[in-house]
């Protein structure tokens, strides 16, 4: 990696973080710069929910065989070599994988059981992104085992890439909803109706679906998967980390905040079920759509907005009024309109209505054509169905 190619390479993905690309789109650009400074026979891109550290979907490159099943059940339930939510607690969020086990990459049981006999991987380079105290993504590239490993070198450009690249995910995750609806699926995406409760399935002890309410298709489907074939990521992901659970691996049940192929925030659980007689046959995974207080604090974040202005936004999402914001934060009126004026600023839009539009497209995007309540959810209008 020449010091020209770093730095292009930097200057181009400062570029690309603020150009308010989807996160898919940036994912692909990003790969390509990356590709030219730190070069990869294979690489994995994915986002990450900051609260629970969690992978929710992926972009990868010159990866035929992803084999996401197993991938979850390494970095969930089995390997312990620099997971990502490890890296996400260190100073450094970097590894390689070869310095981490000492030249033995063998005892990572990626490495040794997927890696090598089934994807001729013979290196691993693993960052974190991360702004603002919290990870947004994950990263991991790929050598072939006739190749030179990574350097440290190359670790250290990945790791001062960490807030440029968290940027670039958060922005097209919540606030690139402009772009979005230029790219969502060319045909129609059926999506469960909220009104049905959380949608459930249930794994067996081979985590294959054994039972599904009536929605799970389409809700599945949503996620870009099926629901008895090819499961997303985001699933399979899920239920591995409640065989951690059950196993004594990690101590709360898992859950997530992913983006649906429709523009929906759902949050997805999953917990290990118990018999008088068994432990261990089944597991559990719901999914809903996210409620406004989980999906808020993204919005925040990804609009850098101060917890004052964080209060201020929260008012106008119930639709108060100015004089009513400023009486419950015990601020004059005009103290409120320049907390507004600077929210506006910073989310891009001009006026209370574009604001509550730009928040809530992504959200309620199969609730578009409804009325937006004092509560902050969409209301059904008299005769729809």
């Amino acid at each position: 990696m020449t010091t020209y190619r770093a730095e292009t390479a930097r200057a181009a993905l400062d570029a690309l973080s603020r150009a308010g690309l989807s996160w898919e789109e940036f994912a692909e650009t990003a790969l390509g710069v990356l590709r030219r400074a730190v070069p990869f026979d294979g690489a994995c891109f994915g986002t990450v929910d900051p609260a629970t550290l969690m992978l929710t979907s992926s972009v990868k490159a010159d990866m035929e065989n992803p084999v996401e099943a197993e991938f979850a059940h390494h970095e969930y339930v089995e390997d312990d070599v620099s997971l990502f939510r490890d890296l996400a607690m260190r100073k450094v969020g970097v590894s390689i994988l070869h310095e981490e086990t000492g030249g033995d990459p063998r005892r990572s049981s990626r490495f040794r059981d997927l890696f090598e006999p089934k994807l001729g991987v013979g290196y691993e380079l693993r960052a974190v992104m991360r702004s603002g105290g919290q990870t947004w993504g994950a990263l991991a590239f790929y050598r072939g085992s006739g190749r030179s490993g990574f350097s440290p070198a190359e670790a250290d450009f990945l790791d001062g890439l960490s807030d440029t690249l968290a940027a670039g995910i958060r922005t097209g995750l919540v606030a690139g909803a402009a772009c979005r609806r230029d790219q969502a699926p060319t045909g129609p995406v059926e999506v469960a109706d909220e009104d049905e409760g959380p949608v459930v399935l249930a794994f067996d002890r081979d985590n294959e679906v054994c039972l599904a309410t009536p929605a799970a298709e389409q809700r599945i489907a949503d996620l870009g998967g099926d629901v008895w074939g090819e499961l997303p990521p985001p699933v399979l992901g899920i239920v591995a980390a409640a065989r951690a659970l059950e196993a004594g691996r990690t101590g709360s049940v898992p859950r997530m905040r992913v983006r649906s192929r429709s523009g929906e925030w759902l949050t997805v659980r999953a917990s290990p079920l118990s018999r008088r007689t068994e432990r261990g046959a089944q597991v559990a995974v719901t999914i809903e759509k996210a409620g406004t207080t989980e999906v808020l604090p993204l919005v925040v974040a990804a609009f850098g907005l101060t917890p004052r202005e964080r209060d201020v936004l929260e008012g106008v999402l119930q639709g108060v009024t100015t004089a009513e914001i400023a009486k419950a934060l015990h601020l004059s009126p005009y103290t409120v309109q320049d907390h507004l004026k600077v929210v506006f600023e910073k989310a891009g839009v001009r006026s209370r209505r574009e604001l509550v539009a730009k928040v809530y497209f992504d959200h309620y995007a199969h609730r578009k054509n409804s009325a937006l309540g004092p509560s902050g959810r969409f209301a059904h209008r008299a005769g729809s169905e």
